[in-house]
């Protein structure tokens, strides 16, 4: 068995990813999957982090647009995280894992508080965490707050695990010729406008020389082949400098 290359990763999961074959909502099968994915991480010695987005149930950005309030809308759009980190950690928990959510927001009835000093104790202990609520703040996406904890706690890679299985130079499902990308650098994929992550979130990634991994959350065994270093998806990194 190939050894673990990355010995922590943050995974960043859409919400809609966990619509399964739904037009929204969470899939119970879905959510029973991907957990039984992450905890084949952990089992195999991987520290493992996890932001779940909301997507799939409300988005903020989609309220503000038509007329409501941004900073209520976000903060609606973060309920909406927490939600899926519920259902994320019951799937964790039925299946023997050990996992806690730990929220960017005050909700000490429903999970607990996020301080990086004591997500970085306990994922050192073997817990699976799940990061809710993105960043606690309005005007930040679930990438820019997945970007943020994956620095928080020392990650050594960050994936964004979503329905498709890289990043392509158009959309491929109404382009037949979109080109799927194996490798990238920060620069190119701001540059040239990629649906990757906001831009915000790129940039904290490459100023701190975090590489990301977009790839197929439905690909069977796809999360434990990143950590053992095997090519998978589209891998997303600092361009580095010539001397």
């Amino acid at each position: 068995m190939a050894a673990i290359k990355y010995k922590r990763i943050l995974v960043k999961i859409s919400g809609e990813a966990l619509m399964g074959q739904q037009d929204s909502g969470i899939d119970p099968l879905m959510i029973d999957k991907t957990a039984s994915e992450l905890l084949a991480l952990s089992q195999a010695g991987v520290e493992v982090g996890v932001v779940v987005g909301g997507g799939n149930l409300l988005r903020g950005a989609t309220l503000a647009g038509s007329g409501l309030d941004r900073v209520t809308a976000d903060h609606m759009g973060m309920l909406a995280t927490v939600m899926n980190a519920l259902a994320l950690q019951d799937g964790l928990l039925r299946q023997g894992a050990n996992a806690v959510v730990m929220s960017g927001l005050l909700m000490p009835q429903v999970c607990e508080p996020y301080t990086q000093r004591d997500a970085r104790r306990r994922i050192a202990a073997g817990e699976v965490i799940i990061f809710a609520a993105g960043t606690g703040s309005p005007y930040f996406t679930t990438d820019t707050g997945a970007s943020l904890r994956a620095i928080e706690i020392q990650a050594d890679l960050m994936i964004k695990a979503t329905k498709v299985d890289g990043i392509y130079d158009k959309d491929p499902v109404r382009h037949a010729d979109a080109r799927r990308f194996v490798d990238l650098d920060y620069d190119q994929a701001i540059d040239q406008r990629l649906a990757v992550m906001d831009v915000a979130a790129m940039i904290l990634c490459n100023d701190n020389a975090l590489d990301l991994v977009v790839c197929d959350i439905n690909q069977p065994g796809a999360l434990l082949d990143l950590a053992r270093g095997k090519s998978v998806g589209t891998r997303v990194t600092r361009k580095e400098a010539k001397p």
